[in-house]
């Protein structure tokens, strides 16, 4: 058994296969009331101009995007009746959390604990003072506790649930028993939330005192149930330049006639030339499952330096999921392998990316919009308290 925190966010546990994952994941489905196995968190839509009108129009919370990896927070039973703690991916791999010092006391008693729970999060590398680095999960939302399914709630009651039901007999424990929290495999913290209107709080105080990295913003509307899948209710905003989108890349490389030195050297048939630069295709998801999986959008551009740095890595390039931005020529560049992502971004989700290039949408244009927010927000405040 692991005493201790976790050594990798990307794989925090074992990882279940066979019949187990398929009994997981059916399990999951059947908890939420739902016929497909597939992964059931929400997904954000990417900030565009227009979206500043919907910030107007309705009630929004506002929290950092944080760099880390999501999962999804399954706590059940194992065979043998005791606590039992499942870590659940983008890609729908449960990765069971090995350390069984984690627990989470029910408000009525210590010794008991949650099951038929799932909570969204996600889990970072928190820096220390001292130089070192610990893991956190930080919860932003919960789908079903103890078996009652919240998703129809709206997300300022799901968020009162954890903090009442779940967060607050959990930080209780490690008060009377600090002692203990050495040997969790991560601590776990409700992520702070504000007003959609606290922008200028959110650049000035919340980014730059965090202690793990940071991927933009993500605004929820406060009204809303949870959606499986793409919900246009969460808008993920990134500084204009940061914004990417993942591909599959398709390699093409050309086959060549050996030329007068290789001839010489006795190399008479043709052959695959993985030296130069091949032609790279981007391809992004149609969400079919036939022959039309995939189609093609736009070429990677990949520079000589850059080619060799990738042959140099030694890993398989074809078929894998890239991160991709656009240089200044509006050239499609590479910024990093997505091996933690099963498919490539949905076509709908490109459109939506391209929009938010387009568008540029600075922290400036936020700050300018959070006076309107504000007063749209209480005028409707006040409309509500008279009726």
């Amino acid at each position: 058994m692991d005493d201790g925190p976790i050594a990798s966010i990307a794989e925090p546990g074992i990882k279940a296969d066979g019949q187990l994952l398929y009994t997981m994941r059916k399990e999951v489905a059947q908890l939420l009331g739902r016929s497909q196995t597939g992964f059931p968190g929400a997904q954000p839509v990417s900030f565009a101009r227009k979206h500043i009108d919907a910030l107007k129009s309705q009630d929004f919370y506002v929290c950092e995007k944080s760099d880390g990896i999501r999962y999804l927070l399954y706590a059940t039973r194992d065979e043998s009746g005791g606590e039992a703690h499942y870590l659940i991916d983008r890609k729908n791999d449960y990765w069971f959390i090995t350390n069984r010092n984690l627990h989470f006391p029910l408000d009525s008693d210590q010794t008991a604990f949650h099951v038929d729970t799932v909570l969204d999060g996600e889990l970072v590398w928190d820096s220390k003072s001292n130089g070192g680095k610990e893991p956190r999960f930080l919860i932003f939302d919960c789908l079903v506790m103890d078996g009652q399914v919240l998703m129809d709630r709206t997300l300022d009651k799901r968020l009162a649930y954890i903090k009442e039901r779940f967060h607050t007999p959990y930080k209780r424990l490690f008060k009377e028993f600090p002692e203990e929290l050495r040997f969790q495999p991560f601590y776990v913290e409700m992520k702070p939330f504000q007003l959609a209107y606290g922008i200028e709080m959110m650049f000035k105080q919340v980014l730059p005192n965090l202690k793990h990295g940071n991927d933009g913003l993500i605004f929820t509307c406060r009204h809303t149930s949870y959606r499986h899948g793409t919900d246009p209710n969460i808008l993920k905003w990134k500084p204009p330049e940061e914004n990417t989108i993942d591909f599959l890349l398709k390699l093409h490389f050309p086959t060549v006639q050996p030329n007068r030195a290789e001839r010489a050297q006795g190399r008479t048939e043709s052959f695959i030339d993985y030296d130069s630069v091949p032609p790279a295709e981007l391809m992004v998801f149609t969400g079919s499952n036939g022959p039309e999986r995939y189609e093609s959008f736009q070429p990677l551009y990949i520079t000589k330096s850059e080619w060799d740095t990738l042959k140099g890595l030694g890993d398989p390039l074809n078929d894998r999921i890239v991160e991709c931005n656009q240089d200044d020529q509006k050239r499609w560049r590479l910024v990093r392998f997505r091996d933690d992502k099963l498919e490539a971004n949905h076509k709908s989700t490109v459109t939506s990316v391209l929009q938010s290039i387009k568008d540029r949408v600075t922290q400036q244009d936020l700050y300018h919009a959070a006076g309107p927010i504000r007063d749209n927000w209480k005028a409707r405040q006040a409309r509500s308290e008279r009726k």
